[in-house]
């Protein structure tokens, strides 16, 4: 894909190391910015992510939804699927990756169960490393139909972010959002205090 890589340096130094799925995360987001003509500069576009993987870092930097601002909802499904939309409207683009990644060979495998063993040795990071530098080349490389889904979708468009007043908790003293403060024997507390028994 022609200039694929252009902007990929920014979202690695957000992320702090380079993989895979942040690459998959900046293909999505190129997808996304490309359907509704540029990043949010508020709340005016809003990145639906149904998991918390490596690529939410890339649509962060990219997209500029986040969580600060409301306009980066986190549903935890487990998906590699992310959907964007534009407000007003309620029309939305959902992204759902189909990126099969090349296969290993055995070495690669055992490098890498090695690797997660906690095995740092130069032949096992070179092997991974090596590994690693070809997924990102052919996510990087692929076209979308060969990476994604991509369909149009009429959904909920999810309500702008809410401030809300702070409450103390009684427990630990500690500020907390006031609806998500709990009450328990009749005084405020936060939810930890309210599990922990306080």
């Amino acid at each position: 894909m022609t200039n694929a890589y252009n902007g990929f340096e920014i979202v690695t130094e957000f992320h702090g190391h380079v993989c895979p799925g942040l690459a998959l995360g900046y293909r999505v987001s190129l997808a996304a910015l490309r359907e509704f003509e540029g990043r949010a500069t508020d709340e005016e576009l809003v990145a639906v992510v149904e998991n918390n993987s490596c690529a939410v870092d890339a649509v962060q930097v990219m997209t500029g939804c986040t969580f600060g601002k409301g306009n980066l909802v986190f549903k935890d499904f487990g998906k590699q699927v992310y959907t964007f939309f534009r407000r007003p409207s309620s029309g939305g683009l959902r992204i759902s990756v189909r990126w099969i990644s090349p296969p290993e060979t055995g070495k690669e495998k055992e490098m890498w169960e090695r690797y997660m063993s906690g095995d740092q040795s130069e032949e096992v990071l070179k092997v991974v490393h090596d590994r690693k530098a070809r997924k990102i080349a052919s996510i990087m490389d692929a076209g979308n139909s060969e990476l994604f889904d991509i369909k149009k979708v009429d959904g909920q468009l999810p309500g702008r972010a809410s401030i809300y007043p702070s409450v103390v908790c009684s427990g630990c003293g500690e500020k907390v959002m006031e609806p998500r403060a709990r009450i328990k024997d009749g005084r405020i507390v936060c939810i930890p205090c309210m599990e922990d028994n306080v």
